[in-house]
């Protein structure tokens, strides 16, 4: 593993999502405390798969609330020292079975073939990592917040969307309102 602060070659520069769309075809779940022990298997996982890398693994998104209601797909982020060094980290997760799904500038997503857990990578220090974590620490304290939170997905789910992430791009108003009010809580 190299330690250098700077990557060792150009990021990539477009979004390739492996598969093309997806329509979402799944609903809100109660909170389900299994969850939990989702993340905790696939944390293992991740880590024994990456041992000889330094990685931080975090349960985000909203399987990570209890108390909220969520799509059972549980979301991880793991950051990495570099994320344009690829054999780092990437050929690990694909040999412990996840499947690359996203490559895109800054960010790639595996997931498990049955697209029950999806693993975001970033690099270490990505302002994406903090926004995640900011969003899911507020939604654990702030029950007014996670009630509005849920009360969008609902409405959004009642529609049909044929691109799942048609879908995720329609609750970032709400999104950015939460996290403005969870920094301004913290100030």
């Amino acid at each position: 593993m190299m330690n250098s602060s700077r990557p060792r070659r150009p990021d990539v520069t477009t979004v390739e999502i492996i598969g093309g769309p997806e329509a979402l075809d799944v609903g809100l779940g109660s909170y389900d405390a299994r969850w939990a022990e989702v993340y905790l298997h696939h944390r293992r996982r991740i880590l024994d798969a990456l041992a000889a890398v330094d990685v931080d693994v975090e349960h985000i998104g909203s399987t990570s609330v209890p108390g909220l209601a969520a799509k059972p797909i549980v979301d991880i982020v793991v950051a990495v020292a570099d994320i344009t060094a690829e054999e780092d980290y990437l050929d690990g997760l694909l040999a412990a079975g996840y499947e690359l799904r996203v490559r895109e500038p800054g960010h790639r997503l595996v997931r498990t073939p049955t697209r029950d857990v999806h693993v975001h990578v970033y690099e270490r220090g990505d302002a994406a990592v903090h926004e995640y974590l900011l969003f899911r620490d507020h939604l654990r304290t702030n029950a007014d917040d996670r009630a509005l939170y849920e009360s969008v997905k609902r409405g959004l789910l009642s529609r049909q969307w044929n691109d799942m992430n048609d879908y995720a791009d329609a609750k970032n108003d709400v999104i950015f309102a939460i996290k403005a009010r969870a920094r301004a809580s913290h100030q």
